[in-house]
């Protein structure tokens, strides 16, 4: 490997399954020093035995007591903090507001929002004060191609990803110069866990349960590719390391190039 993040400590929120384990898989392949937050206690053993040297926190990324759990861990374990990435998402199943139910509607916005934004906010909030005292300080948020397309998720899922998209913005501004922040927005994955709203009985439907996932993503994008979590890691590991030290504000589009219209 490169040993881009040689040195580098992070927190990787919702490192269990899919993108975020990715993540931390890259991360840790490239020399970073890694902890976790995740809210699956399964997974979290998972990580635990196959990654015993990983501090791993279980905890809910929404809410403020175990964000600051996990970067005081975090903090602790390797004297400081220089990255924060946050993959914590739900999904809505492409939901239309024909889709959801008058008495429905209230709790999946608060489930959406609370688990796609919200989660972010508090992971932010809660490592800001090491961040500023860390090297080459930065954060990479999760956004998707729902928040810069038509067609790529609901009613609900999608306004979540333009908030995600404004949070990297807003978040950019406000903490440059100390602290990058920038985004990933991934296409389809393949080999995802990513869960819909409880709310909407859909907390057991996984994504990537779909008959022939592969070949449909592959089709649907101008490269013809289907991507894994591990395809988009590189994204974070590239935004997390010093070799983007100019780029702030910005979003980073593994997606088979979806930009470039319909596929031949």
């Amino acid at each position: 490997m490169t040993g881009w993040l040689d040195g580098k400590r992070a927190l990787v929120v919702g490192a269990g399954s899919g993108i975020g384990r990715a993540v931390l898989d890259a991360f840790i392949a490239e020399g970073a020093k890694v902890a976790v937050l995740e809210r699956d206690s399964d997974k979290c053993e998972r990580l635990r035995e196959a990654l015993p040297d990983v501090p791993v926190v279980q905890g809910d990324a929404t809410t403020r007591t175990d964000n600051d759990q996990a970067v005081t861990v975090a903090a602790e374990t390797y004297g400081g903090l220089d990255t924060l990435v946050n993959c914590v998402g739900v999904f809505d199943f492409y939901r239309g507001i024909d889709d959801i139910g008058a008495d429905d509607l209230s709790a999946a916005f608060d489930e959406m929002f609370r688990t796609n934004v919200l989660s972010h906010l508090q992971s932010v909030k809660a490592a800001l004060p090491a961040l500023r005292n860390g090297s080459g300080p930065s954060i990479v948020l999760t956004e998707s191609t729902s928040a810069y397309y038509p067609g790529r998720g609901g009613v609900l899922y999608v306004p979540s990803k333009f908030a995600v998209r404004g949070l990297v913005t807003a978040l950019a501004h406000d903490l440059a110069p100390q602290v990058r922040v920038n985004g990933v927005a991934p296409g389809g994955t393949l080999n995802t866990d990513l869960r819909g709203l409880t709310t909407l009985g859909l907390g057991d439907a996984r994504l990537d349960d779909s008959p022939d996932r592969a070949t449909d993503l592959a089709a649907r994008t101008p490269l013809h590719v289907a991507l894994t979590g591990a395809d988009h890691a590189w994204s974070y590991v590239f935004l997390a390391s010093d070799r983007s030290r100019g780029i702030a504000g910005e979003t980073v589009h593994p997606d088979g190039g979806f930009r470039l219209g319909a596929p031949k």
